[in-house]
C-alpha cells in the first residue's frame, strides 16, 4: 500500500491512509457527499472516487477531526487545510544526467528569501558565471505559516505554496540544469513540526514515545508503512521534480541504522543512469556510514576549527575546537573529521565520532558558514561583520582549494553583511513559545545576560525579521566575485580534473593559527598554506611558483599573517 492518492483512470482517483487507530474513516471531497473509506490490511483506509487533478480533500476522523493527507503532493490554505489532487508535471528529456560529485562546487539557498522558486531561478545564470556548479535549497515541504526556515516541515510531500507553485518548482530545476547546474534538496526525515502534524491522531504508532528527540518522540522506522513513508518521499523528489541529490538533516537523530541503509540502496537501484548524490548531517561523525550507499557529510568540524581561528569565540560546541586550533584543523585537512572517537568537551566528554583518515577528501562537504551556523547566532552575524577581510580571504581560499567539497551560503560571494536570522511564522501560544524559548537559550552566554539583552534577539514570529534575512551585497561585493570566480577556475581547471584520486599527504601545523597540507593529484601535489595569526610563521615552501596568493607571499622563509598560498607541482 502506497501514501498518497494515486490516479487511477482518467478522472478517478485512489486515496490512502495509515491509520491504524482506527476502526472507520471518511473522504471528504470539496462539494460532493462523503465517501466511507473501506479498512484494508495492516491498518490501511482506502477507496476510490470520482476526482481528478485540482479536486480537494481532507480525511475526516471519528472524533470531527479534519485532517489534511501527509503525503498530499499539492496543500491549499495552509497544512490544517485542503489537500489537492495534484496533475501530473510533463516528463523532461533534454539529456541532463547530472554532474559527477567531484565537480560540485555547492551554494546552500533559501528560497524564501530569495523571492520564491522565481527569484531563485533569476540568480542562477550569475552563479553559473561564477562557477558554482549546483545549489541546495533548504527545506521546501508543507509547514505552519507564510515564512519558515523548513525544518518545521509537517507535509513532507507538498511544496509550500508560499515559495511558489509545483511548476514554478519545476521550472527552477529545468532552467538549472539548462545553465548545467545541479540542484539539492534539503530534507528532514528525522522529526515533524510543532503545527499542523495529525499523524498522532490516528497513526501513533508512526512515534516511539519512549525514545526521544529534541522535537518528541523518535519517528519508528522499524514499522514498514512509516519507513515506506519516507523511502518514497526521496524517490518522488528525485523522480517527479529531477532533482539531483538530497541532503538529509541530523541522521544522528534517526535510531534505526538499517532505514539509511535501505534508503541509500533503493535510490541507487532507482536511477542508475543519472548522478545522484546522497549527503548527510550526522554529529555523531560515523565514518563507516559514508562507505556505505552515501556520496558525503556536512563537515561540522571544518566550520567550527576555522571559525575558532578567526574569531576567537570559545563558547558552547565552539569550546571542543578551542583548544590547539591549528592542530585540529592540521586533523581536518587530512583526515576529514576532528573528533574520531575522542571525547568531547560540549558532550561532557563522551567520545564523538569514529575514524576518517581512510576516506577520500571528496567525502567531506567543508564550509565556513550556512544556515545553522549563521543563524543559530542569536543576531545572525556573517563572517562578514565578524572578521577582517583579508583573514575571511584567506579563509576562503582554504575552502576552495581544498579538495574536500565546497559549500556556500548564499550572500558569500558577493560579501553581504545582511544577518541570516532565525524565522517563523506562528501564532498564539506557540509563537510566544518559540520566541520565548529562542531567549531563553541564549541567557547562558555573557553577552544575553541580561534580560535587556535578551529582548532585543530578534522575534521569529515579526515579518521584519524575515526581511532583514535577505542577502544584500556587501559594500565590496564585486570584490568578492571576483575572488570566487577566480578561486572557482582554478579549482576546476587544476583540482577537480584529478580529485577522484585525490588522497592526503598529511598536514601539520606551522603556528599557532597556522597550518600546511598537501594532497597528491594523480601526478601533481597540491600543497596548500593559511596563517590566520598576529606574526609571521616559518614555511617551508616548495620550489615551484605558487598557483595562488591572498595576502602576501612567503618571504624569506616566512608567511605573513592573514595570507594563503597554493602550490601545485608535477610529481615523478
Amino acid at each position: 500500500m502506497r501514501w498518497g492518492t494515486q490516479p487511477v483512470a482518467p478522472g478517478r482517483t485512489r486515496f490512502a491512509l495509515w491509520a491504524p487507530a482506527l476502526d472507520a474513516l471518511t473522504l471528504e471531497l470539496e462539494g460532493v457527499p462523503p465517501v466511507p473509506m473501506m479498512p484494508a490490511a495492516n491498518g490501511w483506509f482506502e477507496t476510490e472516487a470520482e476526482a481528478g487533478a485540482g479536486a480537494r480533500y481532507r480525511f475526516r476522523l471519528p472524533d470531527g477531526t479534519a485532517a489534511p493527507d501527509p503525503a498530499a503532493r499539492l496543500q491549499a490554505g495552509g497544512v490544517h487545510g485542503w489537500s489537492v489532487v495534484p496533475d501530473t508535471l510533463n516528463p523532461v528529456e533534454d539529456g541532463w544526467r547530472g554532474r559527477p560529485w567531484e565537480e560540485t562546487v555547492l551554494q546552500e539557498v533559501h528560497a524564501g528569501v530569495l523571492g520564491g522558486f522565481a527569484g531563485v531561478a533569476e540568480t542562477l545564470p550569475s552563479l553559473a558565471e561564477l562557477g558554482i556548479t549546483a545549489i541546495e535549497l533548504m527545506p521546501i515541504a508543507g509547514v505552519s505559516g507564510s515564512r519558515n526556515w523548513g525544518y518545521d516541515g509537517v507535509l513532507p510531500y507538498a511544496v509550500h505554496e508560499d515559495l511558489g507553485s509545483r511548476e514554478e518548482l519545476r521550472g527552477l530545476i529545468d532552467r538549472a540544469h539548462a545553465l548545467g547546474i545541479s540542484v539539492f534538496l534539503d530534507v528532514v526525515y528525522n522529526h515533524f513540526g510543532p503545527d499542523g502534524n495529525y499523524l498522532g491522531s490516528y497513526a501513533p504508532g508512526f512515534f516511539q514515545a519512549d525514545v526521544h528527540t529534541p522535537w518528541g518522540g523518535a519517528i519508528d522506522f522499524g514499522k514498514e508503512p512509516v519507513a515506506r513513508f519516507f523511502l518514497d518521499n526521496a524517490l518522488h523528489w528525485l523522480s517527479e521534480y529531477r532533482f539531483d541529490g538530497l541532503r538529509f538533516d541530523a541522521v544522528h537523530a534517526i535510531g534505526h541504522n538499517g532505514f539509511l541503509d535501505r534508503l541509500a540502496a533503493e535510490v541507487r537501484g532507482a536511477f542508475p543512469d543519472r548522478h545522484i548524490h546522497l549527503v548527510l548531517e550526522n554529529e555523531s561523525n560515523d565514518a563507516a556510514r559514508l562507505e556505505r550507499g552515501f556520496d558525503a557529510q556536512w563537515n561540522d568540524d571544518f566550520h567550527n576549527v576555522l571559525h575558532v581561528l578567526l574569531t576567537d569565540e570559545d563558547q558552547a560546541y565552539y569550546q571542543d575546537f578551542a583548544t590547539e586550533p591549528a592542530a585540529k584543523l592540521a586533523r581536518c585537512l587530512a583526515e576529514g573529521f576532528i573528533y574520531q572517537g575522542d571525547p568531547s568537551p560540549n558532550h561532557d566528554g563522551a567520545p564523538r565520532g569514529s575514524a576518517s583518515g581512510h576516506l577520500p577528501p571528496t567525502r567531506f562537504v567543508s564550509f565556513l558558514q550556512n544556515h545553522d551556523q549563521v543563524g543559530n547566532r542569536a543576531l545572525g552575524e556573517r563572517l562578514t561583520v565578524l572578521v577582517a577581510p583579508d583573514r575571511l580571504r584567506a579563509a576562503t581560499g582554504l575552502l576552495l582549494l581544498c579538495p574536500q567539497i565546497p559549500l556556500l551560503f548564499m550572500g558569500d560571494e558577493s560579501g553581504s553583511q545582511s544577518p541570516f536570522l532565525f524565522f517563523t511564522d506562528f501564532h498564539d501560544e506557540l509563537a510566544d513559545a518559540v520566541r520565548e524559548g529562542r531567549r531563553r537559550e541564549f541567557a547562558k552566554f555573557p553577552a544575553f545576560a541580561d534580560p535587556e539583552a535578551r529582548a532585543r534577539i530578534p522575534d521569529p514570529n515579526a515579518r521584519e525579521t524575515f526581511l532583514a534575512s535577505r542577502p544584500e551585497p556587501g559594500p565590496d561585493a564585486e570584490a568578492w566575485r571576483t575572488l570566487y570566480r577566480d578561486l572557482l577556475a582554478l579549482r576546476r581547471t587544476h583540482i577537480v580534473p584529478d580529485l577522484r584520486v585525490a588522497r592526503a599527504l598529511g598536514a601539520e601545523t606551522i603556528g599557532p593559527k597556522a597550518v600546511r597540507a598537501a594532497w597528491q593529484l594523480g601526478a601533481q601535489r597540491l600543497t596548500l598554506a593559511i596563517n590566520l595569526g598576529d606574526a609571521d610563521v616559518a614555511l617551508a615552501a616548495p620550489e615551484a611558483a605558487p598557483l595562488v596568493v591572498l595576502g602576501q607571499g612567503p618571504s624569506g622563509g616566512m608567511l605573513a599573517p592573514a595570507s594563503f598560498v597554493a602550490w601545485l607541482e608535477t610529481v615523478a
